[in-house]
């Protein structure tokens, strides 16, 4: 199953694309993987690096994981006006249907800081709703 979400601030603008991993997942065993694929566009007039990232994947079950890091994907990318960065990683929970959200600490070329939300968007395996 694909899900999609977009959110944006009036600099940043993040595109993400979620996909359930079948031939990963065990199903009895409560193990559910996902991949999501972010292209992060830089709306803004000057470059952006992005420093830091914060998520909160919640399953159905109510369980929640957080997870703090540097950068993503082992990268602290600078993007430039007008371009975008993007990269796939991947998550795993208990149950079959869940949500990630979470944020980016970004920083401008002037050296300030700014924080981009990223808004929830579902993990699910297919079928699981209709």
């Amino acid at each position: 199953m694909l899900s999609v979400s977009i959110t944006s601030t009036p600099t940043i603008k993040c595109h993400v694309v979620t996909h359930y991993l079948d031939d990963q997942s065990e199903p009895d065993d409560s193990r559910y993987v996902f991949s999501y694929t972010i292209t992060i566009h830089n709306l803004g007039r000057g470059q952006a690096q992005l420093l830091k990232r914060h998520w909160l994947i919640t399953d159905a079950n109510g369980k929640k994981l957080v997870i703090d890091g540097d950068g993503v994907v082992g990268k602290q990318p600078i993007i430039q006006a007008s371009d975008d960065y993007t990269y796939t990683s991947g998550t795993i929970i208990d149950t079959p249907l869940g949500v990630m959200q979470g944020h980016y600490i970004m920083e401008d070329g002037d050296g300030n800081s700014f924080k981009v939300d990223i808004a929830p968007f579902r993990l699910a395996m297919p079928n699981i709703i209709h």
